[in-house]
């Protein structure tokens, strides 16, 4: 259960490599965190990560999680939640994709939406269940800010965030009441091993500072929470500017 803090004891991250999460991961452990499970393909970065949070003094399990193999996810996700309860599920798996590569590959470009959307309705959809099931927990699934309006540079990567961000938004809802809690995270351009060598946009921030929000988030049990805070008024005026115009802006 969670502490007075709001601090899980007990967490499950979807994307065990993801250099979010293992931030996360780390700044919760630094409170109460005493148990994580990694899901996510087999790999010695996932073993390493491990290693590396049984260092900070985490009881620290692996399993073999694929976001695109959803006809195993209830079974593989079902052994976690069999070994006890689970205050915080992290979904912090997905891939950014090659635009300009996708765009001419549409096999390329269906993976893309099938790891970051498909893959992510199923496992969340699991997960749910064993939240409203125990009567308590926490589901934050990360999106991005791509997800609010369709951008030439990143509109297949944006599409899959967008059908995730409002998929939350309905689970969301449709947990309300039953003691089982679920936060929306929206980051910028987050500075990753996924976003090594991209140009980086406005408003860039860093793994430690989306733990930091997510950490005050589960505090006051926000449903979104925007990282950096200020992208919430940047994308309320840019959800509005006229398509012509927003066609020529450099983003």
């Amino acid at each position: 259960m969670k502490d007075a803090f709001g601090t899980p004891q007990s967490l499950l991250i979807l994307g065990g490599t993801s250099d979010i999460a293992l931030a996360t991961a780390r700044r919760l452990i630094a409170r109460r965190t005493r148990t994580v499970w990694l899901a996510g393909r087999p790999s010695q970065a996932l073993e390493n990560a491990a290693t590396h949070l049984r260092g900070l003094g985490a009881q620290t399990h692996t399993i073999t999680f694929d976001a695109l193999d959803p006809d195993s996810h209830e079974a593989v996700l079902g052994k976690v939640f069999a070994e006890g309860d689970i205050d915080m599920v992290l979904l912090a798996f997905g891939v950014l994709g090659d635009q300009a590569n996708d765009e001419r590959d549409p096999v390329s470009a269906a993976r893309v939406a099938q790891t970051n959307y498909t893959g992510a309705v199923s496992s969340a959809l699991v997960c749910a269940r064993a939240l409203q099931a125990q009567g308590h927990g926490s589901l934050v699934v990360l999106s991005s800010v791509a997800a609010e309006r369709a951008r030439r540079s990143n509109f297949i990567y944006g599409s899959s965030k967008a059908g995730l961000d409002t998929f939350t938004q309905g689970l969301g809802d449709a947990l309300h009441g039953t003691g089982a809690h679920v936060m929306l995270v929206r980051p910028g351009f987050v500075r990753t091993s996924m976003t090594a060598g991209r140009p980086e946009s406005p408003f860039a921030t860093t793994p430690e500072a989306v733990a930091v929000a997510i950490e005050l988030g589960l505090r006051r049990r926000s449903e979104t929470v925007w990282v950096p805070g200020s992208l919430r008024l940047v994308m309320a005026v840019l959800r509005h500017v006229p398509r012509a115009v927003f066609r020529r802006l450099p983003l």
